[in-house]
């Protein structure tokens, strides 16, 4: 697929997206221009063209928090889409974690998914969020624990004396998350 075909299939949507999120015309045609212009220049890196949606998605999605961020403006992050792979024949721990993470309480969810996916400083998102910042870091740190604990609910696995999780990934069947 091209980048005339991606524009063609989805251009109209995320401009809805956008324009959703940003709530101005002129913006949403910019941020939309900035992520073409990332998705042209990395298409041909895109391993897996059933994942193209979610792809794109996730380029918009981060072309929009790059603007707010580079134009110092803030973000509200009430409702965080989080967009994973589709799922593949095979059972993998990836296809448990979007489920793991979307019912962790929001209060873990939010600064969790700005620190470990995002990327986004700590001090950021205290900001951004208007937390003082020991409140984000243990925020952070009691989402990572229920992670593991979803992990162990979903999958059976255990926590070794080191503290680190262990076991195998049980059948898409008998899994609690995916199945």
């Amino acid at each position: 697929m091209n980048t005339n075909e991606v524009w063609t299939n989805y251009s109209e949507d995320l401009k809805r997206f956008i324009l959703s999120k940003v709530k101005e015309e002129a913006t949403s045609e910019d941020i939309l221009q900035d992520a073409f212009i990332r998705i042209h220049s990395k298409l041909s890196t895109l391993k897996e063209p059933s994942k193209l949606k979610s792809w794109v998605f996730t380029i918009v999605r981060n072309t929009m928090y790059d603007y707010f961020k580079s134009n110092g403006k803030t973000i509200t992050f009430d409702n965080i889409d989080i967009e994973f792979e589709e799922e593949s024949n095979e059972h993998t721990e990836r296809d448990c974690l979007p489920g793991i993470i979307k019912n962790l309480p929001k209060k873990y969810r939010t600064p969790l998914f700005l620190y470990d996916i995002k990327g986004v400083k700590q001090q950021e998102i205290a900001k951004q969020l208007n937390l003082p910042l020991p409140t984000v870091k243990s925020q952070i740190q009691r989402g990572r624990k229920l992670i593991a604990k979803g992990f162990m609910d979903c999958c059976g696995y255990t926590i070794n004396e080191n503290g680190k999780l262990v076991g195998e990934i049980q059948d898409k069947k008998d899994c609690k998350v995916c199945k």
